[in-house]
């Protein structure tokens, strides 16, 4: 059985001792039950994974003492897919993030649309942001990524189509004519932008593309917003990325 793999904020090295933060060892503790002396993996974002032991565990600390950096360092992606998605009910938008990590994703920003149903003030954008990022890092635990996406804060979506610096922009939109085939191989990034419930509105599409992002449908069905962003970035990866 794989060995149970934990992130961790801090810089990690061969025979360092850590006290792990509350999170993490909350997690050990009292969802994983470890007991000390057990081996376990942590990741902090470097591309590695670390071979660690639990020295010392307590009802709200843990201690551990790092082995051993694995060699195999994950190979970084052939391009960067940056996820700009407007903001869903709390489900659908976890769960869209976390199979977007999963499958892939460098960078998400939630983006504020029209037809947003959901509206965040400013005092639980942080809130939000910090659940968003922990569902983030619970995937890269699960899925082996040893890269940790990044999670923007939420930006209205005039901000963020017009921010570009380049690489291919592609707006899902199931009345597209255009679909992925019909579009040259990415050489640099790739932006993808995905509507709420209930879509982006004539005049944001409108909008998206006079800033370069080409409209493409996948297949004749019209997809909800947590599947069609699952199934874009699956057939990118596909047919361009690394899942060839």
């Amino acid at each position: 059985m794989s060995l149970r793999r934990i992130h961790t904020l801090q810089a990690l090295s061969e025979n360092l001792e850590i006290q792990l933060e509350e999170g993490p060892a909350r997690h050990l503790i009292q969802v994983l039950r470890m007991k000390s002396n057990t081996e376990f993996i942590l990741f902090n974002g470097d591309g590695y994974d670390y071979r660690a032991l639990l020295t010392q565990v307590s009802k709200r600390e843990a201690t551990a003492q790092v082995i051993a950096r694995l060699e195999l360092a994950e190979p970084l992606p052939s391009f960067d897919i940056h996820l700009g998605i407007g903001v869903s009910k709390g489900e659908r938008m976890d769960f869209a993030i976390q199979k977007a990590v999963e499958l892939g994703v460098t960078q998400i920003t939630p983006l504020i649309t029209e037809r947003c149903v959901v509206r965040i003030n400013s005092e639980r954008q942080e809130k939000r942001l910090a659940h968003w990022q922990q569902i983030i890092i619970a995937a890269c635990e699960q899925s082996h990524r040893r890269h940790v996406p990044i999670c923007h804060k939420i930006t209205t979506l005039d901000e963020w189509i017009t921010s570009g610096n380049g690489g291919l922009a592609i707006l899902l939109d199931h009345r597209a004519e255009k679909c992925l085939h019909d579009l040259q191989p990415p050489t640099g990034s790739i932006r993808l932008l995905v509507g709420p419930e209930g879509g982006l509105s004539l005049t944001e599409r409108d909008q998206a593309n006079n800033n370069d992002f080409i409209g493409v449908r996948l297949g004749p069905r019209v997809l909800r917003t947590e599947t069609a962003p699952l199934a874009a970035i699956t057939a990118i990866q596909t047919l361009w990325g690394d899942f060839r």
